[in-house]
């Protein structure tokens, strides 16, 4: 039997996860992410696959980040006619996340466009459209976690929690060739231990070959109590000392509603009172009310709190804006307001727009609360910049700058080490991907320290036989 693994992305970098394999019959990929930050992410994103799409056999989709789903409207476009796999509340999130991400696409293409004529050159065409993304939805296929399919003859695939966000599985699949079954485990992106809303991580203690995360295998997040005081500061001391606004550029899936139950769960506990917090992302709104529609993603505290927020509705505020118009509407607001806005690594969408009517402000701060990938503007900002660049304006950093790593939904480096230590028997081969290329070349050498496993860090596009 020969089995043909190749990383078509998120290998040595964080972002553009892709994994095509290959077996004798079968071809298949393990999400079909996006490239995100970086001057060659646009590049990346445009090149061909190095097989046919029209021959890859399905998708297994571990959860619905874009730089884990963000490709899937172009492959799709393009030629790909299998079905794609994914846990019932994922299929959910992707109906209208890769809706709003073609949006985006050409939005971003208009202006794009725009530019080239001012400036006498071709005009630029979106990765893909709206309708691409559309086009996605009826090949969605809904599992259940826990539930064994056979996408294909000869391949079982079962979707295990994640802990990641709402929806987030780790990918185990049986592939049956000559008689003999060899096991892989995907984790996707693994999550971080006492995460609000979502479970824990499902441990794993057999497989063959696992492809493994390490986001964050160089660092241990703060702790969840220090997180939650952290958060607490930040919005305590911006209204009542200096005033001004709080801007939160979270992610519209899993960190906007993670900010919501914290802000519920305080405000329960008595330690805030009177907060509005205005949701400026049609998106979260949406996947807000997705997470409401499947509580059992929930832990049990999640179940508490929103016991208690159906019980009082006006605790505090949370106004969705749903027009452009009320969003520019918000730029009035001196002080006051907690304004939570996409994208999370601060590269599209509205966050740009209060960037520029807040973060040049003193009195007002910027809570950075997921990770922020190497070129974007997000990571500037945490790395300490005096000035950035927005939406073509010079503007100071003058905002104090909270970064709050405990409420990453990636496992950090003792989480990780924590999840790899419930295998009873070594992976016969251990594939360290999905992180910048000097942590997953520190993480594997921690594997290989600690467990005696055959870790390594595959090259981008290389094939491997296993």
């Amino acid at each position: 039997m020969s089995i043909v693994v190749t990383f078509l992305g998120a290998a040595r970098e964080v972002t553009g996860s892709c994994i095509l394999v290959q077996t004798s019959g079968v071809r298949f990929l393990v999400d079909c992410g996006m490239f995100q930050g970086g001057a060659e992410s646009e590049t990346k994103n445009s090149r061909p696959f190095p097989v046919p799409l029209s021959s890859i056999d399905f998708v297994l989709s571990t959860h619905a980040h874009l730089d884990h789903s963000g490709l899937l409207p172009r492959i799709v476009r393009d030629g790909f006619r299998g079905s794609i796999y994914a846990t019932s509340a994922t299929a959910d999130l992707l109906g209208v996340m890769l809706p709003d991400s073609g949006h985006i696409q050409e939005r971003e293409a208009e202006w794009r466009t725009r530019r080239a004529l001012r400036a006498g050159r071709r005009n630029g065409q979106p990765l893909y459209t709206e309708v691409d993304a559309l086009a996605v939805l009826p090949r969605l296929k809904p599992v259940s976690y826990g539930q064994a399919i056979t996408p294909a003859p000869g391949i079982t695939a079962r979707f295990l929690d994640a802990g990641h966000i709402l929806g987030s599985a780790i990918v185990s699949v049986t592939v049956r060739d000559s008689g003999k079954d060899e096991e892989f485990v995907f984790t996707g992106d693994l999550g971080h231990k006492g995460l609000p809303i979502v479970r824990d991580p499902t441990p794993v203690e057999r497989t063959d070959v696992l492809v493994m995360e390490s986001t964050y295998g160089n660092r241990v997040h703060k702790g969840m109590k220090e997180t939650i005081e952290e958060f607490l500061h930040a919005v305590t001391d911006t209204f009542q000392r200096k005033g001004g606004n709080v801007i939160i550029p979270a992610f519209a899936v899993g960190r906007a509603q993670d900010i919501l139950y914290l802000l519920a769960d305080l405000t329960r506990q008595g330690r805030i009172s009177g907060v509005t917090l205005y949701i400026d992302s049609p998106l979260a709104a949406k996947a807000t009310q997705i997470t409401l529609r499947h509580p059992e993603c929930f832990d049990e505290k999640t179940r508490q709190v929103q016991a208690w927020r159906e019980a009082h509705p006006d605790a505090f505020r949370v106004v969705v804006t749903a027009s452009t118009e009320e969003s520019i509407a918000l730029n009035s607001i001196r002080g006051g307001a907690i304004i939570l806005a996409g994208s999370g690594m601060c590269e599209a969408g509205r966050i740009k727009h209060h960037f520029k009517h807040n973060l040049w402000r003193k009195e007002c701060s910027i809570v950075i609360v997921g990770f922020q990938a190497a070129g974007t503007l997000g990571r500037k900002i945490v790395d300490g910049a005096k000035w950035v660049r927005v939406l073509g304006e010079d503007l100071a950093v003058a905002a104090d700058v909270y970064t709050i790593g405990g409420l990453s939904a990636h496992a950090d480096r003792d989480d990780l080490l924590s999840w790899a230590g419930n295998f009873r028997t070594p992976p016969e081969r251990v594939f360290v991907a999905h992180g910048e290329e000097s942590v997953s070349l520190g993480f594997a050498q921690e594997l290989r320290d600690r467990f005696r496993w055959n870790a390594e860090v595959p090259d981008p596009g290389h094939p491997f036989e296993v």
